[in-house]
Parts: C-alpha cells; sequence; structure tokens
C-alpha cells in the first residue's frame, strides 16, 4: 500500500469514520443545532469558527491539488461567514465534507515523487508535510 494511499485513508477517516479516535468530523457536526454551532464562549472559539478554519484549509489543498496556485491566508480562515439558520450550518459541513473526499481521492492519487515534491512554493514544504 502506498504511502498516498495511507494518507488518503486517513484524510477519510477523520472526516467520514473510521479512525483510531472512534470519532469522525460528520459524526460530530452534521445535525448540530446551528445555534450551539455559532455559540461563543468567552476565551474560545465558537464550534462554527473551527469547523470553518478547518475547511478552509482544506479548500486551499484542494487548489493546489487541482493545479492551482497556493493562496492561502491564515488571516481569512477565520474570518466565518455568517450562520443565520439551520441551512447555513448544514451547507457549511456538506461543503467541508464534499472538498474532503475530493481532497483524499486527489492524495490517493499522488505518486512518491509528487508527494514529497514542493506544495506550490518550497518555502511551504512538500504536499506530504502539508497534508
Amino acid at each position: 500500500m502506498s504511502v498516498a494511499h495511507h494518507l488518503a485513508t486517513h484524510l477519510r477517516g477523520i472526516h467520514t469514520g473510521g479512525n483510531w479516535t472512534e470519532r469522525a468530523v460528520k459524526q460530530q457536526l452534521e445535525g448540530l443545532d446551528w445555534r450551539v454551532a455559532v455559540r461563543e464562549v468567552p476565551g474560545s472559539n465558537s464550534i462554527a469558527t473551527l469547523a470553518h478554519h478547518l475547511k478552509y484549509f482544506v479548500g486551499v489543498q484542494l487548489q493546489v491539488l487541482r493545479g492551482g496556485p497556493l493562496e492561502g491566508h491564515d488571516r481569512l480562515s477565520w474570518e466565518t461567514p455568517a450562520i443565520t439558520s439551520q441551512q447555513d450550518w448544514d451547507g457549511l459541513i456538506a461543503e467541508w465534507l464534499d472538498q474532503a473526499a475530493e481532497l483524499a481521492n486527489r492524495v490517493e492519487q499522488l505518486t512518491d515523487e509528487q508527494l514529497f515534491g514542493p506544495f506550490g512554493d518550497p518555502k511551504y514544504g512538500t504536499f506530504f508535510s502539508n497534508l
């Protein structure tokens, strides 16, 4: 089994289940009431903010794997879109899970040369270190 296959399996497990923690994004966040997701706790980020942050960087990785430029900014990753309904929240999670599935599929197709090659700009390390 290739390193890329192992990474893809790991990404799928984190997002949809079957990982070492027996927990997954889908299991924990699908169906969560949007009001709980956006609730702010002093000194902490909301669930929605953390979900958006992680989804943002899955999208950045996916853009590079689609052949696009590496364009991601930490500042933007914390700018959570307004979530004012269950539909907004469910949409964010569905989009994240769709992107994560595509990311895993694309990672699985990487050769070792690609996997250990530069992730966009060499200063950002390899694909492997960014996944």
